[in-house]
């Protein structure tokens, strides 16, 4: 049992629940196809931007993930959220990691394949 000062009683509070992105839409209607090729794209480039591969790797296991398994992901990653739909999140270092909504949700006007 802590008080009201220690650490443990405070541990929590810098953690935020994760919820899916709000809709959205492109800026143009897109198929399944072309929405994956850009999450692949993302991920495959994503390390260049900066930051440690472990969180750019948990970042992408979370975005994959359901909510619970996603806030467990991060929270053991000891990822920092700053948006809860997952757009923004630091490391423990302070390194930012922005992540677009199109690896976290799909589209309000996603188009099917031919």
């Amino acid at each position: 049992m802590g008080c009201t000062g220690s650490s443990l009683a405070n541990g929590d509070e810098h953690k935020k629940k994760i919820r899916k992105p709000k809709p959205w839409k492109h800026s143009e209607p897109i198929t399944r196809t072309q929405l994956l090729q850009m999450r692949e794209e993302f991920w495959d480039t994503a390390p260049h931007y900066g930051g440690q591969k472990e969180i750019w790797d948990a970042l992408h296991a979370a975005a994959e993930a359901d909510l619970t398994l996603a806030q467990a992901i991060v929270d053991s990653a000891g990822v920092i959220i700053q948006s809860e739909d997952l757009t923004i999140c630091y490391d423990e270092r302070g390194a930012k990691y922005e992540l677009p909504k199109y690896v976290l949700s799909e589209p309000k006007n996603l188009i099917k394949d031919n």
